[in-house]
């Protein structure tokens, strides 16, 4: 495994489906399946019928995980895609955006 470019926390920008160029924040990484979860971006429905837990039933909205490539990480200068890269600043491994050269963290 090598360093994760898309952590927990992160902005991203959906590239590619439903809802392309939206942005959010990623709740979850799952990198043993490559997948991510990020709020209020590809939320599934599942309709529900009443049970003994659930008496009213309905219908349960949830964000569903997407792959990573769909999602880029967004540039913290003008919030567009960009690229990451990693360079070492003061004896510390971080995340640059490969566009504006900005710091992702650290």
């Amino acid at each position: 495994m090598g360093a994760a470019k898309i952590k927990k926390g992160d902005s991203v920008v959906v590239l590619s489906g439903k809802d392309k160029g939206r942005t959010g924040t990623v709740s979850q990484v799952m990198p043993k399946d490559g997948k991510v979860i990020v709020e209020g971006i590809n939320v599934a429905a599942r309709h529900r019928k009443p049970s003994q837990q659930n008496p009213q039933g309905g219908i349960d909205r949830f964000p569903a995980p997407m792959d990573i490539c769909k999602v880029a990480v967004a540039d913290p200068k003008d919030g567009k895609a960009t690229r990451v890269r990693f360079e070492e600043k003061d004896g510390k491994k971080v995340r640059v955006a490969v566009k504006s050269g900005e710091v992702i963290d650290g």
